[in-house]
């Protein structure tokens, strides 16, 4: 699954200049991408600012949301009414675009269509205007809303300033795999630029591009190994120059004929038991075993946590929860510290 970050102030076109020093393994330049729309209800929008947590994919997926503000009235003479919606434009490698989409589609029978997405006209006035020129780009729509043909914007796709959402691929396994190199003085990891996974067994064959997951996975497992061997060397050297180490005295050395299975009385059994067993006087004591403490709540996330059972027993339906004016505000800093809300979400919710 993915892990999805909030960058403010930002535009699709900067994320892809900065990428490759933003994410690096993560990122792969040679991968083919595109753009997509979705229009989804209005209502819908904070479940698709975090559907990348829902969904496996290999590149970071860069969205912007666009507000028609100016341009509403050429949606309208289109008989749409902007304020029943939220348009999303989707940055994506291709072959993410079907994992993407696919719930979308089977389980809430989104449509597929084409729309252009034009400049908007000179007519409007608009101060800031930068023409750009117009271009066919698949959208996906849900299916309460009416279909568009033409779609203005101000600024083309990729200049659209604003909150932009990236969904990082396992951001946290490629992370390890960076500071454990680093640690263990391998340097940072270099990234390869063709890249292929395999297909399960049923289906026997190879497509590309393919998700970066399977390279990070080699590396932790090289690095791992590395890590273990120089543990295990040091182990070997300290127990061979150690001279304090405590000496623990092996049961009685004295030969004992081998017997067939079965043919062992018990008072046998228990006295040769007894025998092997250390004295007290040069028991081994065993270290207590360490409990591991649970890192306690952030505020953040207490305050989350209170947030959705309170709206539960509110009756308040899940998908109507990110209508309450609070979950924006408690959304922000929680991205701001590093707290992921959607699993916590998901957590409280299936319980309930």
């Amino acid at each position: 699954m993915g892990i999805t970050a909030l960058i403010p102030d930002m535009t699709i076109g900067q994320l892809i200049v900065e990428a490759d020093s933003r994410w690096g393994e993560m990122w792969d330049d040679q991968a083919t991408r595109m753009k997509i729309l979705l229009i989804l209800p209005r209502k819908q929008r904070k479940l698709m600012e975090l559907h990348g947590d829902m969904v496996e994919h290999g590149q970071p997926v860069i969205t912007i949301f666009h507000r028609p503000r100016a341009e509403a009235k050429l949606l309208e003479n289109q008989g749409f009414d902007p304020r029943d919606a939220s348009f999303q434009f989707v940055d994506l490698a291709t072959p993410d675009m079907g994992p993407w989409l696919q719930q979308l589609i089977t389980s809430e029978g989104w449509l597929r269509g084409t729309v252009e997405v034009c400049s908007t006209p000179i007519s409007l006035g608009l101060p800031n205007q930068r023409p750009f020129e117009s271009e066919m780009m698949l959208c996906f729509r849900h299916p309460s809303l009416p279909q568009i043909e033409t779609y203005y914007l101000p600024f083309s796709p990729s200049s659209i300033p604003g909150k932009c959402f990236v969904s990082l691929p396992r951001r946290q396994a490629a992370e390890m795999a960076r500071q454990q190199a680093e640690v263990l003085g391998i340097g940072r990891l270099q990234k390869k630029v063709n890249i292929t996974t395999v297909e399960p067994a049923a289906t026997q064959r190879v497509e590309a591009p393919a998700p970066a997951v399977i390279e990070v996975e080699s590396a932790i497992q090289a690095v791992t190994d590395e890590f273990n061997q120089e543990v295990m060397a040091s182990v070997v050297e300290e127990v061979a120059t150690n001279d304090e180490m405590p000496f623990i005295p092996l049961p009685s050395a004295s030969p004992v004929a081998p017997v067939l299975e079965n043919s062992v009385e018990d008072s046998t059994f228990e006295s040769s038991f007894n025998d092997s067993q250390p004295t007290d006087d040069n028991s081994v004591s065993l270290p207590e075993p360490e409990i591991e403490e649970v890192p306690e709540m952030s505020d953040v996330e207490i305050e989350f946590r209170e947030l959705v059972t309170g709206l539960m027993a509110a009756g308040i339906e899940p998908a109507e929860m990110m209508n309450d004016p609070r979950w924006e505000d408690l959304g922000e800093r929680a991205l701001a510290i590093g707290f992921e809300t959607w699993p916590v979400f998901l957590q409280l919710t299936a319980m309930g």
